[in-house]
């Protein structure tokens, strides 16, 4: 491994020439995203190379407001000239959208004093991995997954890293920025042949990479995975419990916090939208968002209007805490920013959330099969239908069969479905969560939902 030699771009100078010329330009307020990424992607197939992937480059955003209007725009060119084109055309382009009254940056005493995200570790300091050493890594898990009876094949094996770094700057005099690392290591292990074939996967990333599995695990994990699911069929069709494996939980617990997203909260689009201080999960059970974890994948020390993120209770002992919002979320709601801004460089700021954590339960994943007599477990999903209003929800699964609390055979090809607000308030939670995942949710139980298969 060794060093990358290439200087990156003074991001800081870029972000703030794009507001000194949106002020040219006539904006009343304006603010700045200036990103340079490098990414290297090895893939391995039958021991040899198979694709090899590398990016590099730099893009810059410009928000403007006028007026109550805004406008949105980017380029990968960085020059002067396309800096002061760029800010021409988002203000005459502002001068012609709807006037939205909540719109606005935020006031200067609202700003974070952090500008950097020293002390959070989301930057890995060691030299940079080189694309042999990344296949290195990719073929070791390869030949691991290999090794265990019955694999016919590895589909894919990759390793990857990226490095990006980013600025805000804003005209209300908001200037910081940060960089961030990625690790991964993936396998897509086969078993079986023609109609018999089935596949499954392992896959981890870390923001460094002395945090990350060997390759070994991952690709027998892989391997694993795809060995159980030989012989799969299709479950019965009844009212069953359902076991949301730790895989696959974390999508339940998002369909909350897309629920009481500020955005959806406004439009008035939310199953939750009159849930503020009721109960939405079984009392006892807190979720917490904190983007303060060290070396953890969503963690910043500000968000993207500048305002100071901060550790916060979504949810506490089963009861719904407040809205993520955003600056204008928060002004149509008439409530403050929850810090939770995120945006990219050709769009406006949205509410997003940082590393959320649900608290664990006192039982294993184990414990929670043989208390669920007959039902499914989930493992993988495919497909959804979930209506944000009334949080009806239906998705393709894939799993185990339980029965008399053992597992007794891999199913595919049924459709599990629900209420989610019913759903929620019936989870027993395992504690099997698993660390460095941007949402750290274990298994999740939840009692009587329909289950379509044979």
């Amino acid at each position: 491994m060794s060093s990358n030699a290439n200087t990156p771009p003074d991001l800081q100078t870029l972000a703030e020439s794009l507001i000194t010329a949106a002020r040219r330009a006539g904006a009343d307020q304006a603010d700045a995203l200036a990103m340079h990424g490098q990414s290297v992607s090895i893939d391995v197939r039958n021991k040899s190379l198979e694709h090899a992937d590398r990016a590099e480059g730099v893009e810059i955003g410009l928000r403007v407001l006028v007026g109550g209007r805004q406008a949105n725009v980017s380029a990968s060119d960085h020059s002067d000239a396309t800096i002061q084109q760029m800010a021409e055309r988002a203000v005459a382009m502002a001068r012609e959208a709807p006037v939205d009254d909540y719109l606005g940056l935020a006031d200067p005493d609202q700003l974070s004093t952090a500008r950097d995200a020293a002390g959070l570790e989301i930057s890995d300091d060691q030299p940079d991995p080189q694309p042999d050493w990344l296949q290195e890594l990719a073929l070791r898990a390869e030949a691991a997954a290999l090794t265990e009876p019955g694999i016919t094949q590895v589909e894919a094996s990759n390793a990857a890293f990226s490095r990006r770094s980013m600025w805000l700057a804003a005209s209300n005099g908001f200037s910081g920025g940060y960089g961030r690392t990625t690790h991964a290591i993936s396998t897509v292990a086969i078993t079986g042949e023609g109609l018999n074939m089935e596949r499954d996967y392992a896959a981890e990333s870390r923001i460094w990479a002395s945090d990350l599995p060997e390759p070994e695990e991952i690709g027998r994990l892989a391997a694993l995975r795809t060995l159980e699911r030989a012989g799969s069929r299709k479950p019965p069709t009844g009212a069953f419990p359902i076991l949301y494996d730790r895989r696959v939980s974390a999508s339940l617990i998002g369909h909350l916090l897309s629920a009481v997203n500020g955005g959806a909260i406004a439009r008035g689009s939310s199953w939750l939208r009159k849930a503020l201080d009721a109960p939405v999960l079984p009392a006892g059970i807190d979720l917490i968002e904190d983007p303060h974890r060290l070396r953890y994948p969503s963690s910043r020390p500000f968000d993207a209007e500048g305002l100071a993120t901060r550790q916060r209770s979504i949810v506490a002992g089963g009861v719904l805490q407040g809205w993520t919002l955003d600056l204008a979320t928060g002004r149509k709601l008439n409530m403050d920013s929850t810090a939770s801004a995120s945006r990219g460089l050709s769009s406006p700021p949205s509410p997003t959330n940082s590393n959320v954590v649900l608290t664990k339960g006192n039982h294993s994943q184990q414990e929670l099969i043989a208390d669920m007599g007959r039902g499914l477990i989930v493992t993988s999903m495919l497909g959804s239908s979930v209506n944000g209003t009334t949080g009806d929800y239906s998705r393709g699964a894939a799993g185990f069969w339980v029965e008399n609390g053992q597992i007794a055979y891999p199913v595919n090809e049924c459709t599990i479905a629900g209420n989610l607000r019913d759903m929620l308030m019936t989870l027993i939670v395992a504690n099997d969560a698993l660390p460095w995942r941007g949402s750290e949710v274990s298994s999740l139980l939840v009692e009587g939902m329909t289950v379509a298969g044979a």
